[in-house]
């Protein structure tokens, strides 16, 4: 009687493990699908971000390394992989080491709830939104990081400056969001895009996403607005004392950074995988590639910035957060509230 129950319980556990090997599997597999792209796009987006910095400036930018130069990205990983990771001596060596590291995670795992169609997607959460807007105001934690334990001036100040620049922004971005969603009444990032299919929000909230896409540009810390790592009077900032790969992974969660913002506000104004006109042929392109495209759009939009526009002074930055942005999109939310109120289009959501 207790050997068969003994062989019951050994095959109640090893179905078990099982169940749990192949729940595990499926979501390392999941996981690979959504970051071997995410990191391949990041190595083509810094070679993209070069080559319309040259063809602004009259230049041919990276053009050597492979066809077109399209392997340079991947030749500077290597010399950053090869490098000696030199860790200052005066530094809190814990908090050095993890900086770059909470840096880059929580630029990846934000992309866990980005649809990039109706279908794909890794997790289809009702709080989407939500979870993007605390995910990327959690980035800024590693630069502080970074800034503190290397302990000196120039990477303090840098964080110092980072800290008081993203909360500054993520207000107004904030408050943007709120005016998409009371478009939409959900949370959902999926049922904001599928809302967009009469008519994109860039068109009625044309101010707010011209706001967003500044705020993206000071919440990524991108040119004009790159003063946490000013050369000019920081050397390079929070970033100073880093080097070898601890180097790369802020450099690589910065662009993951970057390309996520432009996934908002693709998802948020321009109707994230919807085609343009929804007519043959144009609606035979896939959806993944229509997102694709729209997040390449916003990214050009973010190199020609960085290429054209010269750096701002510290009070300009935060003149322009707090007295310019801030008010107008405040009162732009009273605006579509009550347009949407008196004409009796304020959806029934889940908000």
């Amino acid at each position: 009687m207790s050997s068969s129950k003994t062989k019951i319980e050994e095959n109640w556990y090893q179905q078990l493990m099982l169940e749990y090997f192949q729940i595990l599997g499926q979501e390392v597999y999941k996981i690979l699908f959504l970051l071997i792209p995410i990191l391949v796009s990041v190595a083509m987006v810094v070679w993209l971000d070069r080559r319309v910095w040259g063809l602004v400036q009259k230049r041919k930018g990276p053009n050597v390394v492979g066809p077109f130069g399209l392997l340079q990205t991947i030749a500077d990983a290597l010399k950053y992989i090869f490098k000696e990771i030199i860790i200052p001596a005066s530094s809190n060596k814990t908090v050095f080491i993890l900086a770059p590291i909470v840096t880059m995670t929580l630029a990846l795992v934000a992309w866990a709830v980005i649809p990039m169609s109706e279908e794909i997607v890794l997790s289809d959460i009702n709080v989407g939104i939500l979870y993007l807007f605390a995910v990327s105001s959690l980035g800024v934690y590693g630069i502080i990081m970074g800034g503190w334990a290397s302990n000196s001036k120039y990477p303090f100040l840098g964080a110092i400056r980072s800290a008081a620049q993203m909360v500054s922004y993520e207000v107004s971005i904030g408050i943007i969001i709120i005016n998409v969603l009371l478009c939409v009444g959900s949370l959902n990032l999926k049922e904001i895009v599928l809302a967009q299919k009469e008519l994109w929000y860039v068109i009625p909230l044309f101010p707010m996403f011209v706001i967003f896409f500044i705020s993206a540009l000071a919440e990524t810390n991108r040119p004009p607005f790159d003063l946490p790592e000013a050369e000019a009077e920081l050397v390079a900032g929070y970033q100073t004392e880093y080097s070898g790969m601890m180097y790369a992974m802020f450099w690589l969660g910065e662009y993951a950074n970057i390309l996520l913002m432009c996934a908002m506000g693709s998802i948020l104004f321009l109707g994230g995988w919807l085609p343009i006109l929804d007519i043959y042929p144009i609606n035979l392109v896939p959806a993944p590639i229509w997102m694709i495209l729209k997040i390449l759009f916003l990214f050009i939009l973010f190199a020609l910035v960085k290429a054209i526009v010269p750096r701002y002074r510290y009070d300009q930055l935060m003149r322009l957060g707090w007295k310019i942005f801030l008010p107008f999109s405040l009162i732009y939310l009273v605006l579509t509230a009550s347009f949407l109120f008196y004409f009796e289009k304020l959806p029934s959501g889940n908000l």
